[in-house]
């Protein structure tokens, strides 16, 4: 099948096996004469940890070991940026997911009964559960070590906010909160580790990233990075939670496996994986913005409070990215942004779709209707006023060029699409005596494409193609499960001008491919995908060279098309036959590409610099009814339109905005751990609300293609674009159905108040 139609239909190289039941996930193998691990918690959740009792469980029919922090031979404590992550509890216990101990026996049933012997002793200690408690000079330190509960510090310095808000006509402060959110995600945790007679450590794991797991694992066991191999599996989801946590998990894991020297598998419960697992952040956030009566922004100060929960895990690199955004795709010449990541005893927070930027475009998008409504504008007319467009400078200084800035051209699209301006003059506002409220909303957001200056931005792609004119390729990213491995194929098929079905992908393992980092930020196609593109270009100069002197041209003159290597002239080859002929002359068709980001900058200071090497643009609307008596809404219609730069794979990049608009519905309407006392009140999906398909309503895709001059197939993002305006989008259509405007996710209803409340906050 030619690659055009394997776009536009979709096509994935693992699909049928995961449709059928064929694919095989790290709980599904096994292997001879294998152990079962389970974790060991205890009920507290500040404490002192005083001892750890192992003895009767010990002595428990089929257990062969019990492992605690003192059978460590390695780091017991391990991270990405700050190295305070217990892979055992040691000398306090943090938060009501920490591990004390794992239990090895002869099976899973023996190895539960005898974890419920470990007997734990500690002595309690005062519970931080408010961060801006935690951020008091006398608070007690959860962290010692670190002299502060305070994680981290962000802060943006642009113009004089002074004057700016002295410039102003109308001043708005208000404040927001979001909540602790669960990733959800299908396949709980699940770890293999066996040791080789080499003594490589080798690991498989529902982990997404295959190299930070490495760097735990050989940590926790004191060895070098050589002697681990983590082999990559079909993950069952992961929506960035399956990054620490789930590398921590197959520490321990191979931490057994070492000490036992024989294969230990760990398959966690739901309740286990609830309560261990880290969330997407909760944030309160005090915003100001001055504005003149025309609808110019003059100037944003804005507070922003993380609770990073227990251990640090990728909490600096999350709030910096809401910090960077923090003013939406506005132009504001005056702002202060202070932004403060800040431990807690509650559960663990790290990465999660959309990294810092659900909570702010909630927060930017809400405050964006709400000052429009007391100008007397409409939210798309203060929206034009303010957005930034091609060439203007962002709040730390960059200035917008070398790519198409889409933002008015995404808006107009969804405008359009949904006849938003018409349906905006039919929403209820509380008013009238209809069950059912209606109304319509939008968002906007700009989003700073893979890590930007978070990190180290790089990727590796191998391509080696086989004597047969088959070929095997590999890419640094990891699949998670997204499609990563067809649109790298789609994209190698491509450039080579093959069909798609000669390629086959090789699972990631980190003993093959250098380590290319996460598949975090939406990079997965940009950056593997860059790498894939550059390694089949350096494959094409090396077979044209070969192919030149037969076809009678120069090697500038041979493209690649339809399986022919085709010179000047129309003369051709076909591809298998000139890489026989390469292997006859001792020729290796291969080649490893590299894409490097290209170059930020960041002075933390000030908040200014090249935050981003380019930027995602979109644009959401929903319509929605509220009923007036239960409170209930109901979506009616979603429209999302983001520039995506270049389609690689049509069916699943519908994908992509579809399960991240459908995700962001749960963020504005049901999801809540409920947190009580530190401890998750929800720890299983029974529970636990996350959408069902009868809460999701009609969603259309509008896909915008700018080809982006940096990406070298032209492709950015999706991934987290549509997913991190869905809530504000909501909660501006929920504002014009009741005349109530919402200021904490997700948001509850009161039903028949809802006239009652808006007459009251006076805007009837």
């Amino acid at each position: 099948m030619a690659v055009s139609e394997m776009r536009e239909k979709g096509w994935r190289n693992d699909g049928r096996a995961k449709v059928t039941g064929g694919a095989k996930f790290t709980g599904d193998l096994k292997f001879a004469d294998m152990l079962h691990a389970v974790p060991v918690y205890a009920d507290y959740i500040h404490a002192l940890l005083t001892g750890i009792n192992t003895a009767e469980a010990e002595k428990s029919p089929g257990v062969v070991r019990v492992l605690t922090y003192r059978d460590v031979p390695g780091a017991n404590r391990f991270g990405q940026i700050i190295r305070d992550f217990c892979i055992f509890a040691d000398d306090r216990i943090r938060c009501h997911g920490d591990v004390v101990a794992v239990v090895v026996a002869e099976t899973r049933a023996q190895a539960l009964a005898a974890a419920a012997l470990v007997r734990v002793e500690a002595e309690p200690l005062p519970a931080l559960l408010d961060p801006e408690k935690a951020m008091q000079p006398d608070a007690i330190l959860i962290h010692e070590s670190h002299g502060s509960n305070i994680i981290n510090t962000h802060r943006v310095r642009s113009g004089d906010t002074e004057k700016g808000f002295a410039a102003a006509d109308l001043i708005l402060e208000k404040t927001y909160t979001t909540p602790f959110v669960e990733h959800a995600y299908m396949e709980p945790e699940v770890s293999i580790a066996l040791p080789r007679p080499d003594g490589t450590m080798e690991v498989y794991g529902s982990m997404q990233h295959p190299f930070s797991t490495r760097r735990f694992v050989a940590a926790c066991l004191g060895l070098p990075l050589a002697d681990i191999e983590v082999i990559g599996t079909p993950l069952g989801g992961g929506f960035g939670g399956k990054d620490d946590t789930a590398a921590i998990v197959c520490a321990r894991t191979a931490l057994a496996a070492r000490l036992l020297n024989r294969p230990v598998k760990m398959v966690y419960s739901r309740q286990w994986s609830i309560r261990e697992s880290y969330k997407r952040h909760p944030y309160k956030v005090d915003y100001k913005m001055g504005l003149t009566r025309e609808g110019r922004i003059t100037a944003v100060d804005c507070r922003i409070i993380a609770d990073g929960g227990a251990y640090c895990s990728v909490t600096p690199w999350v709030t910096w990215r809401s910090t960077v955004q923090c003013c939406g795709p506005y132009v504001v010449e005056n702002v202060h942004c202070d932004t403060f990541g800040v431990y807690t005893n509650n559960p663990v927070t790290g990465a999660m779709r959309g990294f810092g930027s659900p909570q702010m475009n909630f927060v930017i998008e809400s405050m964006i209707e709400e000052a429009a409504e007391k100008l007397g504008l409409t939210g798309i007319a203060l929206r034009r006023m303010n957005l930034v467009r091609q060439g203007s400078t962002t709040i730390t200084g960059q200035k917008l060029e070398g790519h198409t800035v889409a933002m008015e051209q995404v808006l107009d699209k969804v405008l359009e699409e949904i006849d938003y301006q018409n349906k905006l003059a039919r929403c209820s506002h509380g008013r009238g005596n209809e069950e059912e409220l209606y109304g319509i909303g939008l968002a906007m957001s700009y989003r700073g494409v893979s890590l930007g200056a978070e990190g180290v931005d790089f990727c590796a792609a191998i391509v080696n193609v086989q004597a047969d004119g088959s070929v095997l390729l590999e890419a640094g990213v990891h699949e998670n499960g997204q499609g990563a491995e067809a649109a790298m194929s789609l994209i190698l098929a491509r450039e080579l001008g093959i069909d798609v079905d000669k390629i086959r992908y090789r699972r990631s393992s980190t003993s093959v491919i250098p380590d290319s980092g996460t598949t975090v930020a939406s990079r997965g196609t940009i950056m593997g995908g860059g790498a894939v593109a550059l390694a089949a270009q350096e494959l094409k100069q090396k077979i044209a060279v070969f192919a030149a002197p037969e076809l009678a041209c120069a090697p500038e003159e041979i493209s690649f098309t339809s399986n022919q290597i085709i010179g000047r002239g129309g003369r051709s080859l076909p591809f298998a036959e000139v890489i026989r002929g390469m292997f006859q002359k001792q020729q290796f068709p291969y080649a490893l590409g590299v894409y490097r980001a290209p170059q930020v900058s960041w002075d933390e200071e000030t908040g200014q610099g090249k935050a981003y090497f380019t930027w995602v643009y979109g644009c959401q609307a929903v319509e929605l009814t509220v009923n007036r008596k239960s409170g209930k809404v109901r979506l009616l219609n979603a429209v999302a339109c983001h520039d995506v730069g270049k389609a690689i794979n049509n069916t699943m990049l519908l994908g992509q905005y579809y399960g991240g608009m459908a995700m962001g519905t749960g963020y504005a309407l049901h999801e809540d751990l409920h947190i009580d006392g530190g401890r998750i009140g929800h720890t299983n999906l029974n529970r636990y609300r996350i959408p069902r398909s009868t809460d999701l309503c009609e969603m259309r895709a509008i896909v915008v293609e700018n080809h982006d001059p940096v990406s070298p197939t032209g492709a950015k993002s999706i991934g987290e674009p549509s997913n991190e305006i869905m809530a504000p989008a909501i909660a501006n259509a929920i504002h014009h159905a009741t005349g109530v405007r919402y200021y904490h996710l997700p948001i509850r209803i009161a039903g028949t108040d809802v006239p009652e409340e808006a007459q009251k906050r006076g805007q009837l």
